[in-house]
This record gives structure tokens, C-alpha cells and sequence, in this order.
């Protein structure tokens, strides 16, 4: 009886403990909270850019159920735009909203990733290569090869941007010799090929250097952008069509080490919000550009199409850039070969199977217009 009693009083203490351990579970688990993150984007908060940094910061938020939370800073707020790759490494920043071509100074090679004709690829194209194509493996390697502790997203096509503004429009590559001119990444080195004197600055401050006569013309991306830097205020002449940015996409970047500490089923949140983010961008870009194109062209701006000999001009001295650099450094190469036996099978794909879809444009909304019709 005594042995009952004791086994009795040792069941009834276990119990006891195990419901004040599952009492407790949960406090403690809400004692935790959300997960809070400070991002930075590379862009001034007026520029839509930066409306799809926040966008971003909205759809992981939705998505994990407010167990995360990502504040977004516009650029400078802590470090320049320019210093976005530092601040995430050292994990000033848990994260940031960019483009690669920012970081170029860091390893040329990053510029593959958007600045340039993309060998036929739109953004779209260069970003199926990088999830399918061994471009995600690449560029980790790359990241790694500069000590850069990040892990960072692609995402977000852009459509090809324009040529950017001048004084008065450019009709053969010549026009361009001794222009100072604002570009970033591999472009730098194109149109420096082409005889342009290039500065490279951030979006927020190329329209004051136009005005105070540092820069004679600029590029930065797209209408809504342009329009709202102020670009306008300085030139009435937009050059449309370029190959010197023709499959750019924006670039999360997050701290590896915040990353990776995150639960397993966050981080699959996250990788499978940034695709959706990605979509979302690209409609929202179709929208908005189309829209404060009409406006722009309704407010005195002058659109003009880039001319052929400039273009072929642009490919013509990007191979020469590009065989320069994948001879001085191996990882440029690697990355280059992956890219243009990847393009090659995809855009003969694409030539072959998409329609053009110009003759369609023409029938409905040309001189003698079908749409009329309707």
C-alpha cells in the first residue's frame, strides 16, 4: 500500500509539472513577439522605386502573419545608396532593396546581372536563367569571393530602359563623344567607349547635377522614375531604346546571418513571397510607366527612338568591354559562358515562337485604326 501511495504522489507531481510546463509553453512563446527587421532601399522616397521597396516589406509581412516585420528606410536614411552591400554584410542593415549594378565597384562581375544587351534576353529571360540556368549558384560564389555575407533575391524584371535625357536628340554615335554623362555599372565603361565622359551617382542626385550643368545628359530607368526625380525640369528630350540596360531586375538583400537564422518555414515564406513580389512589380511597372508616359509626352516632353547605328554602335563596344573583363578575371568569364549558352538556346526559343506583336499595335491603334472600328 505504502509502494501505491508513493508511485501515486510521484504521478500526480509529474502531472503537476508537465501542466505547468504547457502553461508556460505558450507565455513564453508570446514573450518572443514578431520578428523586426530594418531594411534600407537604394532609392529616394518619392521615386517609385521605392513604392515597390515597400511592396516588398507589405507582401512578407502579409505573408507571415505579421511574424515578421520589415521597416523599409528610403536611401541615405542610414548609409548612402551606394553603401547598401556594406551596411547588409556587416549587418548594419538586416536588409535592402537595390539593383546589382550598384555594387559594381566591388566585383565587375555583378554588372551581368542587368547592365547590358542581356545576349538577346529581356529581364524576364535573365532571371529564369539565374533560377534555372546555374545563375543563383554563380552569384553566390560571387558574393563569397568578396566576403560579402548577404544572401541575395533577384527579382522584379524591368523593362529596357530608355537611352536617357538630353539637351537635344542624339542621331548618330558620335552625338556622344564628350558628353558628360550619369551611368552606372558596365555601362560606365560603354559609353566611355563611345566617348562619354561618365559619372556615376545615384538616382537622387542626377537631375541637381543636370541643372547645375555637371552632367549634359543622363540615363536612370523609366518614365514614373524620371518624372518623378525631375528630369523634366532639366531636359524636354527622352531617347528611347538602348541596349546598355536592356534586362535589368531590382536585388533583395538580406543579412546571412538573420537569414539563416530564421525558422526553416519563414525563410520558404519569404523565397516564395519574393517570386510573387516579383509579379506583382512587373504589372505594376506596366501600369504606372504607361500612365506618366502619356503624361510626360501631354506635359512637352519629346520622345524620340534611339537610332540603329547607336544601338549596333552600344553592342559593338559592350563585346569589347565584356572580352576584356572575362580575360583579367576568371569568375567574369565563368559567369559570361553560363549567360550566352543559356541565351542562345532560350531567345532562339522566344525569336521562333513569340509573335511580333508591333503588326497587331498598327491594326488596332495605327492611321487607319481597327479600334475605331469596334
Amino acid at each position: 500500500m505504502t509502494e501505491q501511495k508513493g508511485s501515486r504522489r510521484k504521478f500526480l507531481t509529474g502531472a503537476a509539472v508537465a501542466t505547468a510546463a504547457g502553461l508556460a509553453a505558450p507565455t513564453v512563446a508570446k514573450a518572443q513577439g514578431p520578428i523586426s527587421m530594418r531594411f534600407q532601399s537604394t532609392w529616394p522616397s518619392k521615386d517609385i522605386f521605392h513604392e515597390f521597396a515597400l511592396d516588398y516589406a507589405k507582401k512578407i509581412n502579409d505573408m507571415t502573419g505579421g511574424d515578421l516585420k520589415i521597416e523599409v528606410l528610403p536611401a541615405g536614411a542610414v548609409v548612402p545608396a551606394f553603401g547598401l552591400l556594406d551596411a547588409v554584410s556587416k549587418g548594419t542593415l538586416d536588409g535592402g532593396h537595390g539593383v546589382m549594378v550598384y555594387h559594381y565597384g566591388k566585383q565587375t562581375a555583378l554588372a551581368l546581372w542587368g547592365s547590358g544587351p542581356g545576349f538577346a534576353m529581356d529581364a524576364n529571360m535573365l532571371l529564369a536563367w539565374h533560377k534555372y540556368g546555374g545563375g543563383k549558384e554563380l552569384l553566390e560564389k560571387l558574393y563569397s569571393s568578396i566576403g560579402a555575407n548577404v544572401v541575395s533575391m533577384p527579382y522584379g524584371p524591368m523593362p529596357t530602359q530608355p537611352l536617357g535625357w538630353f539637351k537635344k536628340p542624339v542621331a548618330k554615335a558620335e552625338d556622344l563623344q564628350g558628353l558628360k554623362f550619369r551611368t552606372v555599372g558596365i555601362s560606365i565603361d560603354v559609353f566611355q567607349g563611345m566617348g562619354s565622359a561618365v559619372n556615376a551617382l545615384p538616382g537622387g542626385e542626377i537631375v541637381s547635377a543636370m541643372d547645375r550643368g555637371l552632367l549634359d545628359a543622363a540615363e536612370f530607368n523609366n518614365a514614373s522614375s524620371d518624372r518623378a526625380l525631375g528630369f523634366p525640369d532639366v531636359s524636354k528630350v527622352s531617347m528611347l531604346q538602348s541596349y546598355h540596360q536592356n534586362a535589368e531586375s531590382f536585388e533583395v538583400l538580406w543579412s546571412k546571418a538573420k537569414f539563416d537564422a530564421m525558422p526553416e518555414k519563414m525563410r520558404a515564406i519569404i523565397l516564395n513571397a519574393t517570386e510573387a513580389a516579383s509579379q506583382d512589380m512587373a504589372w505594376k511597372a506596366i501600369d504606372r510607366y504607361s500612365k506618366d508616359y502619356a503624361e510626360l509626352a501631354q506635359g512637352g516632353v519629346r520622345f524620340y527612338k534611339t537610332p540603329d547605328a547607336i544601338l549596333k554602335k552600344q553592342l559593338e563596344v559592350y563585346d569589347d568591354v565584356v572580352k576584356k573583363k572575362a580575360g583579367e578575371n576568371a569568375l567574369f568569364k565563368e559567369i559570361l559562358q553560363s549567360q550566352l549558352a543559356f541565351a542562345q538556346r532560350a531567345t532562339k526559343w522566344e525569336q521562333d515562337t513569340v509573335v511580333n506583336r508591333r503588326m497587331a499595335y498598327d491594326h488596332y491603334f495605327g492611321q487607319n485604326a481597327a479600334a475605331k472600328k469596334i
